[in-house]
Parts: structure tokens; C-alpha cells; sequence
């Protein structure tokens, strides 16, 4: 359902050249929760604007259900539903309009948007908020309505970036909510995160990105046999721990 081969992207700062994914690839199947792992300033959002067509890879490619974005990105970002720690509702637009005219935008038919709107609504609990203007609401009713803007147009592929960042425990149980309907929805799922602990919970398949680069793949069993560690948590400082070391090596 989503490949991605070979990502590379590259940024030119003053002091030289910055590699911020190197070589990625992945792929994540429908029902399937994948794990992009990582502390902030790993590569995840520069890989997840890739993939939604949003910078141009300097080389490799993304596919969204057999579509490249390098060659359709309008098709491919059709297929793709995003969902970030920022809501971006549009305040003066009721719950309902707003939801509507991004099922509109993404070309469904008003019809079968009406209809998916009570479904969504009713899943994500939302149905007295629809004819509340949107910028009333509370941070956990954005939250919410938010997630049901990911899914109006029903895409099979889900991005979710820091999706808990900045919420309290109602939030974050929510967004557990929600993803397990994704998975159960048969979507293809790729959740970006540094909560390592809330990954564990989550995710199905991981990979443990660091500098651009996955250093580990597979499901926490496999993780666990690939670096004798019980917890992403100390996997994570196992790798930080052998950049230091080879860096001071490196000045030896």
C-alpha cells in the first residue's frame, strides 16, 4: 500500500551540506501500524513531506497504492490522509462545513461526504460539535475533529506526525482510539514519533531512525533480538551513546 524506496534528501547550510534521510526505504502494508521512530531532528517530517509530494527527493522514490508523487502527486496525495500535532481548523466555518468542503476539495461526492461524515462522527464522538463553529471548540474537540478531517475523503494510506504531541492523557487515549480503528479499517499506517514508550503500544512494525538513516527494522520482538535491549527507550541511548563514542575516536 506505501513503499518508499531509497529516499535521499540533502540541505545546503552555510557550513556545507546536511543529509537529513539517507537512503530510506520501507514498506507498509494494508491493517499494518508502521513505526517511524526517532528524536526530533532525526528525518521523520522530512520524510513524511516527501511522501505527501512536498520536497522533491534528491534521489529515490514514494509510492502511495501504486503511485509515485514524483510523477502524480495530485493522485497520490488523494490517497494519502495526514494528520499533525497542529489542527489547523478554520475558526469562522462550523465543524460541519469545514469538514464538508475538504471532502469536497478532495473531490467526493457531497452525497457520499454526508454519509461519511455521520460515520466519522459518530466513531470519533463528535456529532454535537457539528454545527459549533470551529473555533469554539476545546483543544480535545479540535483533536477530534481534526481526525475526522483525515479520513473524509477515506484514504487507504494514513500519515500521523507527532500525533500526541501537546496532549493530556484523554488526548493521547484518543489517538490510541483512532488508530486502532485505522488498523482495523485496513488502512496502511506510519505513525512519527520520539515517544518511544507510546510507540511500544502502538506500532506493529518500527524502525528506529538516527541521523537520517534507519539503523533497526521489524516488529519489537525482532528489535529486541537485533540489539538485546527489552525497550525502545534503551535502544535509542545504545545509539547515541556509539555516536558519541566514534566521534570522540574520530578526534583521537
Amino acid at each position: 500500500m506505501l513503499q518508499i524506496d531509497s529516499l535521499t534528501k540533502r540541505f545546503s547550510i552555510e557550513s556545507g551540506t546536511v543529509l537529513a534521510v539517507d537512503g530510506l526505504s520501507l514498506k507498509v502494508s494494508p491493517g499494518e501500524v508502521f513505526g517511524l521512530l526517532g528524536p526530533n531532528g532525526a528525518g521523520k517530517t522530512t520524510t513524511l513531506r516527501m511522501v505527501l509530494g512536498l520536497l522533491e527527493p534528491d534521489e529515490g522514490f514514494a509510492e502511495v497504492a501504486g503511485i509515485r508523487t514524483s510523477s502524480d502527486p495530485f493522485l497520490a496525495k488523494s490517497k494519502l490522509g495526514f494528520v499533525s500535532a497542529s489542527d489547523g481548523v478554520y475558526p469562522w466555518l462550523t465543524v460541519r462545513e469545514m469538514l464538508l468542503y475538504f471532502a469536497d476539495l478532495y473531490g467526493v461526492d457531497p452525497s457520499l461526504a454526508a454519509t461519511r461524515l455521520q460515520e466519522l462522527a459518530e466513531v470519533m464522538q463528535i456529532q454535537p460539535l457539528l454545527d459549533r463553529r470551529s473555533g469554539g471548540l476545546s483543544t480535545g474537540q479540535r483533536q477530534r475533529v481534526t481526525l475526522v478531517r483525515g479520513l473524509i475523503h477515506d484514504p487507504p494510506v494514513m500519515l500521523l506526525d507527532e500525533p500526541t504531541r501537546g496532549l493530556d492523557v484523554v488526548g493521547v487515549q484518543t489517538i490510541f482510539e483512532y488508530i486502532e480503528h485505522l488498523r482495523s479499517a485496513g488502512k496502511a499506517v506510519v505513525v512519527c514519533t520520539h515517544r518511544l514508550d507510546e510507540a511500544e503500544r502502538l506500532c506493529d512494525q518500527f524502525g528506529l531512525l538516527h541521523q537520517g538513516k534507519i539503523r533497526y527494522r521489524g516488529s519489537l520482538s525482532d528489535l529486541r533480538s537485533q540489539t538485546g535491549r527489552e525497550h525502545l527507550v534503551d535502544m535509542f541511548v545504545d545509539l547515541m551513546q556509539q555516536e558519541t563514542t566514534a566521534g570522540t575516536e574520530d578526534l583521537a
